[in-house]
């Protein structure tokens, strides 16, 4: 990436209007449809797509160029099969689904059972490029990864942005830019070393950053609190300390719901203990006992980050609160989604479990923007600009080349 990000991301950026014509050419699209798939009943062994949100996202563009002529072949990668092919990767139910949408699109196989993919490879990038006259990156989830398919195309012939892509772009750019305050930042998910940076990168741009999820427990291991046998990042505690130090108002958990260690978590685990005794949650404090780990937001909590929410004229959201896939500690993501839906300001979601609790909800259609890429949406909150963005700009017919 270069030293100097543009002022804004969606600077440079050569859109669908800016390619030669491509009546009768044929134009390789970049999507990202990886999406979950899911047993079909229907069909004993085969699979089907369980959310096609992703799909559905790409047919504006997709359209578009049908509409004009054009030849349109789509290629994505699925899951992570290691750069080798994988019955339970294959692209046949995306294919399928995608005949519906968009009759006459082509899908190439998973682009991951290549390892020239990840790679960036050069002999790869020809492969795919070969008989094609145009490119359009309609994938923004997969645009902050230096890949064959995402930055080796732009490079080789006429490019575009996808109608997605620009999308995403103008409207985290808004944030990086100048939002409507008060801006608030909830953060959520496992890792701090995962998402220190754009922890960093916000706490320079909000008014208020809320952080809860499995990372809230390095912050208040930072601030003294004992936090019982939950997950913390010893090496970060510093890291943490400091920026609680910075001038933004930071709030993290005052309650937890936390599980006995040992217990089972997940889908199927139940509410009571391995050996039939008492259930084993408990709502606590800051202070999580040991033998104890904290799984999610505490109902004090969730109802001060709701708040703050419903305050804010801008809101982003990214990353559960909780460990969601356990229904004993998916209420604090559910209070924060519910939170984020009625806000009256403009709200932004980043892809991943927060755009899925939105849906399960019903709440999608009550949320300003919900982007396709939580990675991606953080990467460039954080860093100001994404290889595949670059590389776009690098493009023969981008403006100003």
């Amino acid at each position: 990436m270069t030293a100097t990000a543009p002022t804004s991301p969606a600077a440079g950026l050569p859109q669908l209007e800016d390619l030669p014509d491509v009546s009768g050419r044929h134009v390789l699209v970049r999507v990202d449809f990886n999406v979950p798939l899911q047993d079909d009943p229907a069909v004993p062994g085969s699979r089907r797509v369980g959310d096609d949100y992703r799909i559905r996202t790409a047919l504006p563009t997709l359209h578009w160029l049908l509409d004009r002529g054009a030849h349109v072949t789509a290629c994505s990668h699925l899951g992570r099969p290691k750069g080798a092919p994988d019955p339970r990767l294959g692209m046949d139910p995306v294919r399928a689904r995608l005949e519906e949408l968009a009759p006459g699109v082509q899908l190439l196989e998973n682009l991951r059972f290549s390892p020239g993919e990840t790679a960036n490879d050069p002999t790869f990038v020809d492969e795919l490029v070969e008989g094609q006259d145009a490119y359009v990156n309609e994938a923004f989830g997969a645009s902050h990864r230096a890949h064959a398919s995402i930055v080796g195309p732009p490079a080789r012939l006429p490019s575009a942005a996808g109608r997605q892509l620009v999308r995403e772009v103008e409207v985290l750019g808004h944030l990086l830019g100048a939002p409507e305050r008060p801006f608030v930042a909830v953060l959520g998910g496992a890792k701090v070393a995962d998402k220190l940076g754009v922890l960093e990168a916000l706490a320079a741009k909000v008014d208020v950053l809320c952080i809860g999820g499995a990372m809230a427990f390095t912050f208040l291991a930072a601030t003294g609190h004992d936090v019982g046998d939950s997950l913390v990042d010893l090496d970060l505690v510093e890291s943490c300390r400091r920026l609680l130090a910075s001038s933004t108002e930071i709030l993290l958990p005052v309650d937890v719901v936390a599980l006995e260690s040992g217990a089972a978590v997940g889908a199927a685990a139940g509410s009571a203990r391995d050996d039939g005794g008492t259930p084993s949650t408990r709502v606590v404090g800051q202070d999580v006992p040991d033998g104890w780990r904290g799984l999610d937001i505490g109902p004090k909590t969730a109802a001060a980050f709701g708040d703050v929410v419903s305050g804010a004229a801008t809101v982003f959201w990214n990353g559960p609160l909780g460990v969601t896939e356990d229904a004993r500690f998916v209420a604090g993501t559910h209070r924060v989604a519910e939170a984020v839906a009625s806000s009256g300001g403009f709200s932004v979601v980043g892809g991943g479990d927060s755009v899925a609790a939105l849906r399960h909800l019903g709440l999608a259609d009550r949320v300003g923007f919900l982007s396709t890429g939580g990675g991606a949406s953080l990467e460039l909150l954080e860093k100001g600009d994404l290889p595949g963005l670059e590389a776009l700009r690098g493009a023969p017919n981008a403006p100003g080349a």
